[in-house]
């Protein structure tokens, strides 16, 4: 499967903002979809994952409550909402898809096997 992020851009601190990841070459089905993001300086990191099957969702505990990962099944595609940004939000968000069930692993990069390509999230303060 190969995954393409969008929808990145510059957003003041509080302020609201969705990136997407569409799927070719296969839907998501089966799959289970990561977000990380990498900011400058530091290793990429695990923001959150979505099982395609049956919708279920899991955060880092740095975006619990600000942000939301979802579906839309008929579109296969797979969204991010951010919401309440901070200045430290600010990195390359990635998709990431694997078909390892392992729920426990679901927040390691190593884990996943198809990645897209990164959108920039950029919040100012």
């Amino acid at each position: 499967v190969q995954l393409q992020a969008s929808g990145g851009g510059l957003v003041p601190a509080g302020g609201s903002l969705r990136v997407s990841c569409a799927a070719s070459g296969s839907t998501f089905r089966g799959y289970s979809i990561g977000w990380f993001r990498e900011a400058p300086g530091k290793e990429r990191e695990f923001v959150g994952w979505l099982r395609w099957s049956g919708g279920s969702t899991a955060y880092a505990t740095s975006v619990k409550g600000r942000f939301t990962i979802s579906r839309d099944i008929g579109k296969n595609m797979v969204y991010l909402q951010m919401n309440s940004l901070k200045p430290e939000d600010t990195a390359v968000y990635y998709c990431a898809a694997t078909s390892r069930g392992i729920l426990s692993s679901l927040g390691e990069r190593s884990t996943y096997a198809y990645w897209g390509q990164g959108t920039q999230v950029t919040v100012s303060s």
